[in-house]
């Protein structure tokens, strides 16, 4: 199961970054982890977005919407039995670590 987290992961990197010709997904946009069901079923992509919470909600529903041709291409790309199903959900820990990182910054100076 890590390795297909690590393809997965992998892949959907590049087809954010390279494959989606929406001007709004790219540089921004990083996946973090991925988890897959034991079935193949069904794959949790945890997405961190930098920006606004505008920019973070039109992101997400870009790529929420695009989820069905992301999975395509995930299906040409990988040979696996199944073909998860694939949910995006938004993860601040990148933020959330730049904000801890500023603070400790800010009380050592």
């Amino acid at each position: 199961m890590i390795r297909i987290n690590d393809e997965i992961k992998k892949e959907v990197s590049e087809i954010l970054r390279a494959d989606m010709k929406d001007p709004r997904v790219g540089v921004i946009t990083s996946v973090i982890k991925v988890d897959t069901t034991n079935d193949l079923k069904y794959c949790k992509v945890y997405v961190s977005v930098l920006g606004d919470d505008e920019k973070k909600q039109e992101v997400m529903n870009v790529i929420s919407k695009a989820s069905g041709y992301i999975r395509s291409l995930i299906a040409n790309r990988i040979n696996l039995r199944v073909t998860p199903e694939l949910k995006f959900i938004l993860d601040d820990s990148l933020e959330y670590s730049f904000k801890i990182d500023k603070i400790i910054k800010d009380i050592n100076n």
